[in-house]
């Protein structure tokens, strides 16, 4: 990526990549589109979905469609991966939000909470959130104080960093920094790295500042259905136990007061 380019400021560019799933696309843009007041721009990479769910993005006006017709995908992490790159190449806007299809908006200001968290220290370069396993808060610190595996690993001399990072659920970045730094979104994947998990950490050597948001904090401005697109898509894996509590979660969000309301405002398209 070339640094000899100019970034909008003031700006936002928010980069979603879609694979065969409408309904929660649908969801997730028509979010952005009622809960952004900041000025934003919105690209999204279709991974050769061959749906209903490509359909309804080429009727969009507002967004920039990057398609990608008869691409081999590698693996679910690279399809994400190097289409978050597609989406970031496209941008040129002071700031990049990398999002999931399956991140659902539910509160105004979103954007605006993220922006402050960056802007909030000069040398930051980017702000978010890590899993959003949003189990109750004293059941995360029991977890935390006994496992011994990660106490372990944490006293070995081998340990470097802990396992955060900012996940590309919802994750805001500086433009300008990733393409003067070459960053991209897929860098170690086949060494089995997660997709924006080695760029988190290249920043942090790279002497750069971030700010962590809060599963919780996060929460209160967006949903996320983790696992979402695996599995509503049958040619992915997933352990019972996860689709089951995915499935779950979906139906709650689906049926929830807010989420029919945006997906029965047809207007949020145009």
């Amino acid at each position: 990526m070339s640094s000899e380019r100019t970034f909008e400021k003031g700006k936002t560019t928010i980069g979603i990549v879609n694979y065969k799933t409408e309904l929660l696309t649908k969801l997730c843009l028509r979010s952005i589109r009622k809960f952004t007041s900041v000025p934003y721009k919105v690209v999204v990479v279709d991974n050769d979905s061959k749906d209903a769910s490509l359909d309804y993005l080429r009727s969009l006006k507002w967004i920039t469609l990057v398609e990608r017709p008869g691409q081999v995908m590698r693996s679910g992490s690279w399809a994400h991966g190097t289409g978050l790159d597609l989406c970031l190449d496209a941008a040129d806007t002071e700031y990049f939000v990398a999002m999931h299809s399956d991140t659902f908006v539910h509160r105004a200001n979103w954007l605006e909470f993220l922006i402050k968290k960056i802007e909030s220290s000069p040398a930051a370069q980017c702000a978010g959130s890590g899993k959003m396993d949003l189990k109750p808060l004293w059941l995360v610190i029991l977890k935390k104080l006994t496992d011994f595996k990660e106490w372990s690993r944490k006293l070995s001399k081998d340990h470097k960093r802990d396992d955060f990072y900012i996940r590309t659920i919802c994750g805001l970045y500086r433009t300008e920094t990733l393409f003067k730094e070459n960053l991209r979104f897929v860098m170690d994947v086949d060494k089995g790295v997660t997709c924006g998990k080695q760029l988190y950490y290249e920043l942090i050597d790279r002497g750069y500042k971030t700010r962590p948001v809060t599963d919780y904090a996060m929460s209160s401005y967006i949903y996320h259905l983790a696992h979402a697109t695996m599995v509503l898509n049958p040619e992915f894996t997933v352990r019972k136990r996860t689709e089951k509590k995915c499935r779950k979660a979906m139906l709650e969000i689906l049926e929830s007061p807010l989420a029919k309301e945006i997906l029965a405002d047809d207007s949020l398209d145009k």
